[in-house]
């Protein structure tokens, strides 16, 4: 909600949505994220149901523990599987992105300079906080971020396809696509070293724990496509798409490495509405790649 209002005032200039409703709703943002990076290793928010999955937050639905470091905790993924450590490094990147669109908008529009400057120091610890906590050397990539981690020295080193994810930073606008770190997280995610980077017949590309081991996720190679300065790369990504959508014309969530006939969700909006950017995105900035894929 924080990044689409900010996008609709950059492109409008119309302060019309930040009524009342929309500035309870932003401090009822910050609030809960205040709560959730859980300093006093409580939080009032837990879920619990039944079922076989091991895919739900664990621990009487309040997740793993924690050591408090000023990350946030996420007891779930964009994909909606639970995270295995709380603190999710691409979330926690993209609260830092909304906390200063936040710090940008109360300050010069809403003219709220002490809901502004809370905003903006609340995003600068946790910037801080992700650099020290969320960033590793890796012995094939160097300085890479992690996936998910707890606060007691334990991370997670893969990424999901979903969104915010690793890949993701660049389109999300976190860092520029040479940023070293960047560089050296995204050559993890497309390699062997990620545990759900697939590679098969039909296409490679990455997975997510949500489909299991052998489907690759339309919206991780729409991502690869759409923070690549290759030609090359988004040629490659283009084909890809195009040769898995399995006569349907649509994308899908996930299709199987080998087989793109075996697929999950008919009609994936998502999906479908990355794909309409990244072509929107290749028209304006590479249009002769199109004609070399539609041929």
């Amino acid at each position: 909600m924080v990044r689409l209002s900010d996008r609709y005032f950059k492109l409008t200039n119309d302060k019309s949505v930040f009524d009342s409703n929309w500035d309870k709703a932003m401090r009822l943002i910050v609030k809960t994220l205040r709560t959730e990076q859980r300093k006093d290793g409580t939080s009032p928010y837990y879920f619990i149901r039944k079922t076989s999955a091991m895919i739900d937050a664990p621990l009487f639905g309040n997740g793993r523990p924690v050591k408090p470091t000023g990350l946030i905790c996420s007891m779930f993924r964009p994909s909606d599987d639970a995270t295995l450590f709380p603190y999710l490094i691409p979330s926690n990147i993209f609260a830092v992105l909304s906390l200063r669109q936040l710090s940008e908008i109360y300050s010069k529009v809403l003219y709220d300079q002490k809901f502004a400057a809370e905003c903006s120091a609340f995003a600068e610890e946790v910037d801080g906080a992700i650099k020290k906590f969320g960033i590793s050397n890796h012995l094939r990539f160097g300085e890479i971020y992690a996936y998910e981690a707890d606060g007691f020295g334990n991370k997670v080193f893969m990424d999901d396809a979903n969104v915010p994810s690793l890949m993701s930073l660049a389109y999300l606008g976190a860092h520029g696509t040479s940023d070293i770190i960047y560089m050296n997280t995204r050559r993890f995610v497309l390699s062997d070293s990620n545990p759900y980077y697939l590679k098969g017949f039909a296409a490679e590309g990455q997975a997510s724990p949500h489909t299991g081991k052998e489907k690759i996720w339309p919206m991780g190679i729409i991502l690869r496509a759409m923070t690549s300065e290759s030609p090359e790369e988004i040629t490659h990504c283009l084909k890809m798409l195009k040769n898995s959508h399995a006569g349907t014309g649509f994308m899908h969530e996930a299709f199987n490495k080998d087989n793109p006939a075996d697929f999950s969700r008919k009609w994936f909006a998502w999906a479908n509405t990355l794909f309409g950017e990244l072509i929107i995105k290749v028209h304006n900035e590479h249009r002769e790649i199109l004609g070399k894929v539609i041929s």
